[in-house]
């Protein structure tokens, strides 16, 4: 992995960079960290790398050219490699653990560009960068910090980094979870003791322990990602039992009829409730309403999921091409033209939110997608709806990129886009 980045402060940069994991990390060849001086590429003599904006209004604008001759030369350098032009914004999509993992898996160079002042202009932005990230909804004074902090969370993935792929796989948020308490020595400090099970030298009971504290404390700091895990074993469940006194529901599903409107809609009134609590700019204006589940309906991709004889869920399955899907900021994981299913409108009653619902009616989705003779499935969900996007990732599914929703009547129109290849 290759990582550039594109800063008018490149000794600073380069002193966190350099030290530590990372820099024993580049002195093996298992990465390659350069910091570049924007500077260097101004055609002016005094190295002017900003300007008074246009309109009028605070502050100066870092100019596009050297931003732009700055970038020819570390790709011209690198040569040819699966690339991507980062412009670290806090106007960019949140950076997290799964964008890591995208960016690890999909590119092996990496250009970050950190702005400063009032900002680029955005002339380069449009031409010449892939896309935009944020490390949080907050403004910094250059984009140093955030670049360092992507760069730092890619770099500790790619393997020869650290000694062990265990290093990372267990710590928080790789697989939608926070990581175990850690202890070492002394074994009693300040009247607290290393937990008995930690030096029974039982392997196998410390690894059940260990499991068990991540779901405890997810549930208890992050309710927030609680909400979104599925558990993946017998014992994950009784230990979700514990802690919510849930148990675990087995459903039965059909296709829904006009009948079933009321139930539906019902379903997706509490789902928008859910969305609007959570702060997620999704499902507005009344959408999905009962003439969106007919038109499913009519079309036999409507699903029902209850619970005896209660509704507890809905989802919706269409198979072949989606007007949509065909532009996207990014690439799908298929080729075009190969069949796949995408699945709209996965809904819960708030009674069974937490219960293993959701992930049931996703898997149905792949299982029926298979049987049609699909390759993938494909799904889109808002930015902000950290729920579904952790519960996607648990799932398998890998971020695509966005996409413009042409037709509906929500405010937002945009979407996070993510794709599951089937076996």
């Amino acid at each position: 992995m290759r990582i550039d980045i594109l800063t008018l402060f490149p000794d600073a940069v380069d002193a966190m960079m350099s030290s530590s994991i990372l820099g024993r990390a580049e002195r093996k060849g298992a990465i390659e960290i350069n910091c570049v001086q924007i500077r260097d590429f101004t055609t002016n003599k005094q190295q002017q790398v900003d300007d008074y904006p246009y309109g009028g209004g605070w502050g100066c604008v870092m100019m596009a050219q050297p931003l732009k001759a700055c970038l020819d030369h570390v790709t011209a350098e690198a040569g040819e490699r699966r690339r991507r032009v980062i412009y670290m914004s806090p106007q960019g999509r949140r950076f997290d653990q799964s964008e890591a993992r995208r960016l690890v898996a999909d590119y092996d160079h990496l250009v970050l560009v950190c702005g400063h002042y009032e900002g680029v202009d955005e002339r380069f932005i449009e031409l010449c960068c892939d896309e935009e990230l944020s490390i949080g909804d907050f403004v910094l004074t250059g984009g140093e910090i955030a670049a360092m902090a992507v760069a730092d969370c890619v770099c500790r993935m790619v393997p020869g980094v650290l000694s062990d792929p265990e290093c990372y796989i267990g710590e928080s948020h790789w697989d939608g979870l926070l990581e175990y308490p850690q202890y070492t020595r002394p074994e009693t400090w300040e009247g607290l003791t290393v937990p008995d099970i930690l030096r029974s030298g039982n392997h196998a009971d410390v690894a059940v322990w260990r499991r068990e504290q991540q779901i405890e404390r997810t549930f208890r700091k992050r309710p927030d990602m609680f909400e979104a895990f599925e558990p993946r074993s017998k014992a994950d469940e009784a230990v979700v039992r514990r802690l919510t006194g849930r148990e675990r529901y087995i459903y039965d599903c059909r296709r829904a009829g006009p009948d079933d409107i009321p139930a539906l809609t019902a379903i997706a009134s509490e789902a928008r409730d859910y969305l609007a609590a959570q702060g997620v700019c999704q499902w507005t204006n009344g959408y999905p309403a009962a003439e969106d589940f007919l038109a499913d309906i009519e079309r036999g991709d409507c699903w029902l999921f209850t619970h005896g004889d209660e509704p507890a869920g809905c989802v919706t399955l269409r198979v072949g091409e989606e007007a949509d899907y065909a532009a996207i900021d990014g690439a799908w994981k298929t080729d075009d033209g190969v069949r796949y299913g995408s699945i709209h409108r996965v809904a819960v009653r708030a009674a069974y939110r937490g219960r293993g619902l959701a992930s049931e009616m996703i898997r149905f989705a792949e299982e029926l997608s298979a049987g049609l003779g699909c390759s993938s499935v494909r799904v889109d969900t808002h930015e902000q709806n950290a729920p579904m996007r952790g519960l996607l990732a648990s799932l398998g599914y890998e971020y695509c990129g966005v996409i413009t929703l042409r037709r509906t009547r929500e405010t937002d129109n945009r979407r996070v886009a993510y794709e599951k290849p089937l076996t």
